[in-house]
């Protein structure tokens, strides 16, 4: 006995209607698109400035100095970790209006330079009053 099967189609992916749609997009983006003639580029070659002459005299800073390490020294005088919001305190108590500059070598890993201006705006000592240096290694 012979019993009745529903048969089933085979899926398929209509491929033509894709490939109609790609070449429609295909075109259009082509038409779209805007074309850049290419430009000359001036060639600027910036001055450098290694020391510049001045009749004015500048005002003395101490530095804050930053090895590869991360060792800090203040004027010369080595501070120890940790305690660099103190001695800042204590130098601006002993120098109320010197200013400082922070000088640091390019190895230096960026949490500890944080952890430096973090130690100036805890004595109250702006950011932007204390200029920075970055020394390139030998």
């Amino acid at each position: 006995m012979k019993f009745y099967r529903v048969q089933r189609r085979k899926v398929q992916v209509p491929i033509i209607p894709m490939i109609d749609i790609l070449l429609f997009l295909l075109v259009f983006f082509i038409v779209s698109t805007t074309f850049k003639k290419p430009r000359e580029v001036l060639q600027i070659e910036l001055p450098t400035v290694k020391e510049i002459p001045s009749d004015t005299v500048t005002d003395m800073r101490s530095v804050i100095a930053l090895d590869a390490v991360g060792n800090v020294t203040l004027d010369s005088l080595a501070v120890p970790e940790g305690l660099l919001g103190t001695y800042l305190e204590a130098y601006k108590k002993q120098n109320p209006g010197r200013k400082l500059e922070l000088e640091a070598d390019r190895r230096l890993p960026l949490e500890r330079l944080l952890k430096i201006w973090e130690a100036l705006g805890k004595a109250g000592i702006k950011i932007n009053d204390v200029p920075a240096r970055i020394k390139v290694g030998e």
